[in-house]
């Protein structure tokens, strides 16, 4: 292994575990928490993607996955594409795509919410209550289908080496 595949691979390995296991966290965790807070939990949620730079480093760390991921993939040789370990790091790949598609969709809607935010002053109109609801509704599809997507991408991510298609 040459020292620009270990690299890569660190790249690609590092950058999907903070990846994926901060999706899951906000998804399942973060998430539903600052659902069941009210208040507190808009002023914690506020904070956190305003004031804070994970949003940034998710998108850094999502976009240097996937670039990292790609170039491991093209380097191989083109027979390698049809084999066991091809086929699973492909399929992978697939799903990789479609979490970071979403991931950027949930980024695009995160900032829209928080533009609405920053225009509510005082009690929300009820023209403002259905475009923030239309925002949640829109999170939790977006969440959903970005962590299942995610999941899959791990897990053929994993076994692609050991796979007998």
């Amino acid at each position: 292994m040459n020292a620009l595949t270990l690299v890569l691979r660190l790249i690609h390995i590092l950058g999907g575990v903070f990846w994926v296991g901060a999706a899951w966290m906000m998804t399942l965790y973060i998430a539903p928490s600052v659902g069941a807070t009210g208040d507190s939990g808009l002023q914690f949620m506020r904070h956190m993607m305003g004031k804070t730079n994970l949003q940034k480093m998710l998108i850094i760390s999502s976009v240097s996955t996937v670039i990292a991921g790609t170039i491991l993939y093209v380097r191989n040789p083109p027979a390698w594409f049809g084999s066991n370990a091809g086929i699973g790091f492909g399929i992978g790949a697939f799903f990789a795509f479609i979490g970071f598609v979403f991931g950027m969709l949930i980024s695009r809607n995160n900032m829209a919410m928080m533009q609405l935010g920053a225009q509510i002053k005082g009690q929300p109109t009820s023209e403002q209550i259905a475009q923030l609801q239309l925002f949640q509704k829109r999170q939790r599809t977006f969440s959903t289908i970005n962590i299942y997507a995610l999941l899959v991408a791990v897990v053929f991510m994993a076994i692609s080496r050991y796979l007998f298609i």
